[in-house]
């Protein structure tokens, strides 16, 4: 296992180290560390457990700096700060490259040399692969896909016909890419599946969580811009555009032709309408379902407090009788207006 000093930590990252230089070979939590080993302090409730940690060094904000003699990295960010430790210390392990012999590969796909493709994996017609890209176990690509260099598939994720993703794409177990979108017409009778012929086209330094599926196009594509974030089992359906660096928790629905910016964050559960525009930096807060366009940055929420359930029928009983009540009031205020004009008079 690689081990690193405090001050190797500096000359990468940065920071302001206090205290012994000592060596480190591993991350861990305040409660858990030992003596050879980093943990953080981002959030000010965990500060009593810097007494009675066994960490051999701690990562901390400037404000902590003297809650703690141990040896320490003062960083302006300590959370990224240890996430860029915990990277450094904990690089993926990279199969080799070339091409299992259980794998299917179309004589017209193109796989770069340093490429590493796993067993079961398949590669449809012209369809491009790029360097240091890695397939794992049962990966479907379909024809005509192209993926960027140094992207991660993991296993079983399938890539639809069409579909290209940029560099540095990481993607989860069981994630789909490029299934067709739900699109049907009816007919008076019954539904009729409307052709869904459209690509997805992800962006560089990408993440899609495990078993997320991602529709492609009905005529055009589902975009997702470089940076974005979507954890497990979330839903994008066809023609939804997501702008960089937006980030999605789990179990989050997208439906069609909505328009999400940049820089925006959505809490698990959260639940997004079509044909929507959602401004840039726009929060949404978990279980949170938005119905109209949010044309203006800010947090948003749309839920109660947990409440017990008898509570909660008698809250609903008033929200029944909301409207009347408001009627009622409204002829109260007119009758008060006309009292005091007669008042005055």
């Amino acid at each position: 296992m690689p081990s690193y000093r405090l001050s190797d930590f500096i000359a990468r990252f940065g920071g302001e180290l206090l205290g012994a230089d000592v060596e480190i070979q591993q991350v861990a939590t305040l409660e858990a560390a030992g003596s050879t080993q980093i943990a953080f302090l981002a959030n000010p409730k965990y500060a009593r457990q810097l007494a009675e940690t066994a960490a051999g060094a701690i990562v901390l904000g400037d404000k902590a700096r003297a809650l703690t003699d141990k040896p320490r990295i003062v960083a302006a960010n300590p959370y990224l700060y240890f996430a860029q430790i915990s990277t450094l210390l904990n690089p993926p392990r990279r199969p080799a490259p070339g091409i299992h012999p259980s794998a299917v590969i179309a004589a017209g796909a193109q796989i770069d040399p340093s490429a590493a493709i796993g067993p079961f994996v398949s590669v449809g017609e012209g369809s491009r692969i790029g360097a240091d890209c890695v397939l794992a176990a049962g990966v479907h690509i379909g024809a005509d896909v192209q993926l960027g260099a140094a992207s991660w598939l993991h296993a079983n994720v399938v890539v639809g016909d069409g579909c290209q993703l940029g560099e540095r794409v990481i993607v989860h177990p069981n994630a789909v890419i490029g299934a067709d979108g739900f699109g049907n017409a009816w007919t008076g009778e019954a539904w009729y599946k409307i052709p869904q012929i459209g690509r997805v086209l992800i962006g560089n330094d990408v993440e899609i969580g495990a078993s997320t599926t991602i529709d492609r196009g009905a005529l055009g594509d589902t975009v997702l811009e470089d940076g974005v974030r979507l954890d497990n089992q979330i839903q994008i359906a066809h023609n939804v555009h997501i702008g960089k660096h937006t980030a999605m928790a789990g179990c989050v629905g997208v439906a069609g032709s909505t328009r999400i910016g940049a820089y925006c964050t959505f809490g698990g559960s959260a639940m997004i309408l079509g044909h929507l525009d959602i401004a840039d930096k726009v929060n949404v807060m978990a279980g949170t379902l938005v119905g109209k366009s949010i044309l203006k940055a800010g947090t948003y929420v749309g839920q109660y407090p947990v409440q017990s359930h008898e509570d909660w029928l008698a809250n609903a009983a008033h929200l029944r009788r909301l409207d009347g009540m408001a009627t009622r009031l409204k002829e109260l205020e007119r009758k008060v207006g006309r009292f005091d004009a007669d008042q005055g008079e």
